[in-house]
């Protein structure tokens, strides 16, 4: 492994055990056993490092979620949101190194192109696992209907239980919740 993959991973530790402002320079260097230079050298700055590392860990959802059943069926679907609802307790550094994120986005242009590259890949990762269709085959209508909303609920969800996780909904209630509204939606 290259100094850039060894700073990559270390970086996805630090997010995951400080989260990303309390991570320094100094932390990556020597969670990767690289010198502090590698960081300039490979990514131009910690930010462009952590902002990285951040974009494949939530790409390769594995990593926060655990392993998951084939998409496209309810038990999947129920499955899913227990690990989602697990991780936010287990990772919670991580999910708030998310929502960092997402604050420093509104100041930076590019990193913004970035978040919304990735919650593009988000919503048709949410819209297959619901459907179990590869996502090259999802409808761009699917993809912004289900996908969006998807998304829309893990982030609603996030911040209840990293801001009131005694009250937060568990997997059942969130469940519960969306056969419950799905009585109150108008016929097409």
């Amino acid at each position: 492994m290259g100094n850039r993959e060894k700073l990559l991973e270390a970086a996805k530790q630090c997010l995951f055990e400080k989260g990303y402002e309390r991570t320094t320079v100094r932390d990556l260097a020597s969670a990767a056993g690289v010198s502090m230079a590698a960081i300039g050298y490979h990514f131009g700055s910690k930010e462009a490092l952590l902002n990285e590392a951040l974009f494949q860990a939530l790409d390769g959802g594995d990593a926060f979620i655990g392993e998951h059943e084939e998409a496209g069926d309810a038990a999947a679907f129920a499955a899913l949101w227990r690990r989602l609802v697990a991780s936010f307790s287990t990772n919670r550094t991580f999910w708030i190194a998310n929502l960092e994120t997402v604050l420093r986005a509104q100041r930076d242009p590019e990193l913004r192109a970035q978040m919304a590259a990735g919650q593009g890949q988000g919503r048709s990762g949410m819209a297959r696992v619901v459907t179990g269709e590869a996502e090259e085959e999802l409808l761009e209508e699917t993809v912004r209907s289900l996908g969006s909303v998807q998304l829309a609920l893990v982030s609603g969800v996030m911040m209840q239980h990293l801001t009131d996780p005694e009250s937060a909904p568990t997997a059942e209630e969130i469940l519960a919740g969306l056969r419950a509204l799905s009585a109150y939606l108008p016929p097409e």
